[in-house]
């Protein structure tokens, strides 16, 4: 991989729907563009790969995702039922994990650092919740809810072993996982296995991905262009530059809005756990996952061909704060 790259950090937080993207309620909006011109930064980069395995791995790999999905919520209850003199931190509820271990045989088939992982999400929600109330911040704090809706699963830097090729890769724990092959066209050769610090299985609407969390150097060492530009995101048009030029937003959801509802109206004609309704939903879950990864892609490519075409040391803060948006037929 060419690492005399422009280094951007896209941080956006939406609040997603079952399937995709949820037009109708949209949470603030945090967009963080950081861009920088001959800078050695360490930091995390992932690399994705489409896993393929049999029918038996499938379901294994969904059983390790409930089992995450259980680890977490019961951290979370441990949190709630915890009588106020006993403070719990990270600490507590990885210790609380190793209980759970003993507790619970499917638990301890999983891997003891993909245990702590899944406690520590339940933190993550705990301490997103304090540290808005230490902010004040209006309205709802957001209070840890319940997951039911759990998408993956995390080894740390054990549970997994990587084939000599890096085209294999096989879990080593009790879960049933085993080998699984690798399909993508991003090469992790050039990188050292020990840079892997995270391994993540997520389930899609398309099937099954594996992710690698490396921690690089990256160094940037493109040519000054002696231009400089100010970026406004915005919801007309994607962003607007400080010399007047917009951007038009593309509109990705509104082109597949009809397509959309028409599979939408195909789940309601199919009766409740049915095989066709599962396949019909498959398919609605599908067009907004197409309609998301246009939306990351288009993101991308805007941020890159700013920064080829400028000097940038820029740090822009957007908050956009939509209660709903409504559209009248």
């Amino acid at each position: 991989m060419n690492q005399n790259f422009e280094l951007i950090i896209l941080n956006f937080e939406l609040e997603q729907s079952d399937c995709g993207f949820n037009p109708v309620n949209i949470s603030p909006i945090y967009a963080n563009i950081i861009a920088g011109r001959k800078q050695r930064k360490s930091l995390m980069i992932v690399l994705e790969y489409k896993v393929k395995g049999k029918h038996n791995q499938y379901k294994s790999i969904d059983e390790a995702i409930r089992t995450t999905q259980f680890i977490r919520n019961k951290a979370i209850r441990y949190w709630m039922d915890a009588p106020r003199d006993l403070k719990i931190d990270k600490f507590a509820l990885n210790k609380y994990s190793t209980t759970l271990r003993k507790e619970f045989p499917f638990v301890a088939d999983l891997n003891s650092m993909a245990v702590q992982s899944a406690a520590e999400r339940g933190w993550t929600a705990i301490s997103r919740f304090y540290d808005n109330c230490r902010k004040k911040i209006s309205g709802k704090k957001g209070y840890p809810r319940f997951q039911k809706d759990c998408r993956s699963v995390e080894y740390k830097t054990s549970g997994w072993k990587l084939h000599p090729t890096k085209r294999q890769i096989t879990f080593t724990d009790k879960n049933g996982i085993g080998k699984l092959k690798l399909l993508g066209k991003w090469d992790i050769h050039t990188y050292n296995v020990k840079d892997i610090k995270r391994v993540r299985l997520i389930r899609r609407a398309d099937g099954y991905y594996a992710q690698f969390c490396l921690n690089i150097t990256v160094t940037d060492i493109q040519p000054k262009t002696g231009k400089e530009i100010g970026l406004d995101v915005g919801i007309e048009s994607f962003y607007t530059d400080s010399n007047g030029a917009q951007e038009p937003n593309p509109k990705f959801l509104r082109k597949a809005e009809k397509s959309i509802k028409q599979s939408q109206k195909q789940i309601y004609k199919k009766v409740k756990g049915s095989s066709g309704r599962r396949k019909a939903r498959k398919v609605y879950a599908k067009k907004h996952l197409k309609v998301s990864r246009q939306r990351i892609e288009h993101a991308k490519r805007m941020a890159r061909n700013v920064c080829k075409s400028n000097d940038l040391d820029i740090n822009i803060n957007c908050e956009l704060s939509v209660v709903a948006v409504s559209t009248s037929h």
